[in-house]
């Protein structure tokens, strides 16, 4: 029997209350980012990340792309609020997730490279999900609750590797299309913003999933997950110093 639908007010009232730390996080994206690219870019960013995370989730869990199939169980349908069958936190977490790894791209390479930012960015919001993710999967351990499921499980602690490829693509759908459009990758509109807080907002956002995974007790997941972004910040800090070796120019704004 389906559950009745709250009113709208309880609607908007609850997606938050139930999912604090995903709009606490939405909230430092929104005044880092107005900081940053200027506050009607800001604006872009959240519309263009979500327009296109919503598109990548209303397809997977139809036709398997970009992500692999899976289904939203919609045990809160009528409780916060859905797009279709989407969650509507879901698909905004994208937004922060994208302009988070944007800017950790943008400290390593400075500003005047568009498409290698893009590249990495994608590749830097992956990463993410190699904790967040297999996280999700686990949610009735803790208070997100199973809101999603893979039909068919996955390689990678339930997850399939199809959903990793995925979200490297979207991450370079967000980034790529923001930076293409705005020809801009420096932030203020061209007189160079500065990326740290951004940065600082992807390892906080880590720090927030690794702490999770730790109370639940997934040892394997949190060696794994420090493991493998420890040695990325320190491959990022590399590429960084030997980019700034070959080009004393290169903004690196923090």
């Amino acid at each position: 029997m389906p559950m009745p639908s709250a009113s709208w007010e309880s609607l908007v009232w609850n997606t938050v209350t139930l999912r604090p730390y995903v709009f606490l996080f939405l909230i430092v994206f929104l005044i880092a980012a107005a900081r940053d690219l200027g506050r009607w870019r800001a604006l872009a960013f959240l519309g263009w990340g979500w327009s296109v995370a919503f598109v990548a989730e209303y397809a997977s869990t139809r036709i398997a792309i970009p992500f692999g199939l899976y289904h939203y169980t919609g045990a809160t349908a009528g409780i916060e609020l859905y797009v279709s069958n989407v969650p509507l936190f879901d698909s905004v977490s994208f937004v922060f997730l994208a302009y988070a790894s944007f800017c950790l791209a943008r400290w390593a390479f400075g500003s005047r490279r568009r498409a290698a930012i893009a590249v990495l960015a994608g590749i830097l919001m992956m990463l993410l999900d190699v904790v967040i993710d297999p996280l999700a999967v686990r949610g009735d351990r803790w208070f997100l609750g199973r809101v999603f499921y893979y039909p068919a499980g996955g390689a990678y602690f339930g997850v399939p590797l199809s959903n990793f490829a995925g979200w490297v693509l979207v991450g370079w759908v967000i980034v790529g299309g923001y930076t293409w459009v705005t020809r801009d990758a420096g932030g203020t509109m061209g007189r160079g913003g500065s990326p740290g807080p951004g940065a600082a907002l992807y390892y906080g956002v880590l720090a927030f999933n690794l702490a999770i995974t730790a109370w639940i007790g997934e040892w394997a997941l949190l060696a794994g997950g420090l493991v493998l972004h420890a040695g990325g910040f320190l491959l990022l800090y590399g590429l960084g110093a030997a980019l700034r070796r070959e080009d004393p120019v290169v903004s690196r704004r923090t």
